[in-house]
């Protein structure tokens, strides 16, 4: 099941509105080469390109899907580029900004991922990541809890997603520990006022769903989908919902 980058902008201003909290942080001075892991669609690069003007952009993203449009995006200062985060940790050019917005909570072992991210950066460069702390949201739970239960254990053959995300208090002192300083970190609530519960699950279905249904076969992924729903209805029971998704924003520079 590929990202379908129509599904995930359905709650583009939901999704926005992290992103542009953490641009926020962002120093302007002393920036040339700026890049952006796991950018998806490339509109929020875009933006990036115009407010950080005397940058150059480039942005990466595994999914040819979400990158599908992002040439319509590019000038001489912003690139587009299908690859992984750990090609771009093979290579050996350093950067003075490294944003990402809600991507690398895809990604496994941030003990290890997170000093070689800051390993790419120039001395004086900047980090600002975002991801969404799966290990609070209730939707992420009732997913990960499904997946553990029978038959839905079968179905996917064991297989399950654990939140890599870890707590506030550790991602401070990995950034203080690799050399960062003026840090700011936070975990914000983004509320998300959901009419009925079809809302809350297309909210997931866009993100945290996929890599469930693309281990599924094809007869399960209804029946799997189906008991989602009804959990989701039985932990949200009066509408309007409000859905505190919570996230964690992260700042800091190379000394």
């Amino acid at each position: 099941m590929p990202w379908n980058p129509d599904i995930y902008n359905q709650f583009k201003d939901v999704r926005f509105k992290p992103f542009y909290d953490l641009s926020e942080l962002i120093i302007t001075d002393k920036m040339e080469h700026a890049v952006d892991l796991g950018c998806g669609t490339g509109e929020q690069t875009a933006i990036l390109s115009e407010k950080f003007s005397q940058a150059t952009f480039l942005g990466i993203d595994s999914s040819a899907e979400m990158l599908s449009k992002s040439h319509q995006l590019e000038t001489e200062r912003l690139k587009f580029r299908q690859s992984s985060v750990e090609t771009f940790l093979a290579e050996p050019k350093t950067w003075d900004l490294i944003f990402s917005n809600a991507a690398l909570q895809w990604l496994e072992d941030h003990q290890v991922l997170f000093p070689q991210i800051i390993s790419k950066l120039n001395v004086g460069g900047q980090l600002a990541i975002q991801m969404p702390y799966q290990p609070e949201n209730i939707l992420n739970k009732i997913l990960f809890e499904l997946a553990t239960e029978e038959p839905y254990r079968s179905y996917l053959r064991g297989w399950n997603r654990p939140s890599s995300v870890l707590d506030i208090d550790t991602y401070a002192q990995l950034l203080f520990d690799n050399g960062l300083d003026q840090l700011n970190l936070s975990l914000r609530v983004y509320p998300l006022v959901a009419a009925n519960a079809d809302m809350l699950y297309n909210f997931i279905a866009g993100s945290a769903l996929i890599p469930y249904m693309e281990q599924l076969e094809e007869d399960k992924k209804s029946i799997f989908v189906t008991e989602f729903k009804t959990r989701i209805k039985k932990q949200f029971t009066k509408f309007p919902a409000i859905y505190p998704f919570k996230r964690i924003l992260l700042y800091g520079r190379k000394r």
